[in-house]
């Protein structure tokens, strides 16, 4: 039932409004991010630092505990944006369209289960009694790996990223319904984050990937809340290649 109702959804509602929630949905990744990643994590972890680390996540417990929950609704509203840019950008390339939605997803399930390894310290420093067998410092260290591998992990799901932004950048190219701009800064965004494959070199760079990034992610979202996509010409390129509008 909720499947077909998903289906049934999918079919009425117009390219225009899909794409104004596909920038929703964007725009509150961006901010969940940001919040948990800015807010949270910087605040809370002191890089190198692992009694500071264990003291600001036992100080701020519940600050951390929503830290992880914001992580998750950001993972959420990631793969609804995925799904509904699929969907929008089929008429410049099906098969493309698809492989960069598997890609993008690919991304959000790595990422999310490297939160795992983010709440992980509220356990190692929970003070169980089977933990006793460690001593302090020793949980300490072990907390703040946890946390560097939750980093990891999401350094890895940006290289999803950064190939799912260089596909959809090509089909928004491609498009006869949306501004060429926004595929190009999406490829410059993509070729940013797929510094990743080599850790070292992305960190020397993130401030200038975190700008480059930024931008075109604003101009995009901005663009789809106040225009949509081109109803007209995208209902034209959908029927050129043979899906239904």
């Amino acid at each position: 039932m909720g499947t077909a109702v998903m289906t049934e959804w999918t079919t009425e509602t117009s390219p225009r409004t899909k794409a104004r929630i596909a920038g929703v949905f964007y725009l509150l990744t961006i901010l969940t991010g940001l919040f948990a990643q800015g807010f949270v994590s910087e605040r809370l972890v002191v890089d190198g630092n692992a009694a500071a680390t264990a003291t600001n996540i036992l100080t701020h417990r519940g600050l951390f505990q929503l830290g992880f929950a914001v992580y998750l609704i950001e993972m959420a509203c990631q793969i609804a944006m995925t799904a509904l840019f699929y969907d929008l950008l089929k008429p410049a390339g099906r098969s493309v369209s698809l492989l960069a939605a598997f890609l993008g997803l690919a991304g959000c399930v790595i990422k999310t289960f490297s939160r795992v390894f983010f709440i992980a310290p509220l356990f190692v420093l929970g003070g169980a009694h089977y933990l006793s067998v460690f001593s302090a410092e020793q949980l300490q260290a072990l907390a703040l790996l946890f946390l560097k591998v939750n980093d990891h992990g999401a350094g890895m799901a940006l290289v999803f990223f950064g190939f799912y932004a260089l596909l959809t950048g090509y089909l928004i190219i491609r498009s006869t319904f949306l501004p060429r701009i926004l595929g190009v800064l999406g490829i410059f965004g993509g070729v940013g984050w797929l510094s990743f494959l080599y850790p070292p070199l992305a960190y020397r760079i993130l401030p200038y990937i975190l700008i480059i990034g930024l931008i075109g992610v604003a101009v995009k979202i901005m663009w789809l809340l106040v225009f949509g996509v081109n109803e007209q010409r995208w209902k034209e390129q959908a029927s050129a290649a043979g899906i239904r509008a």
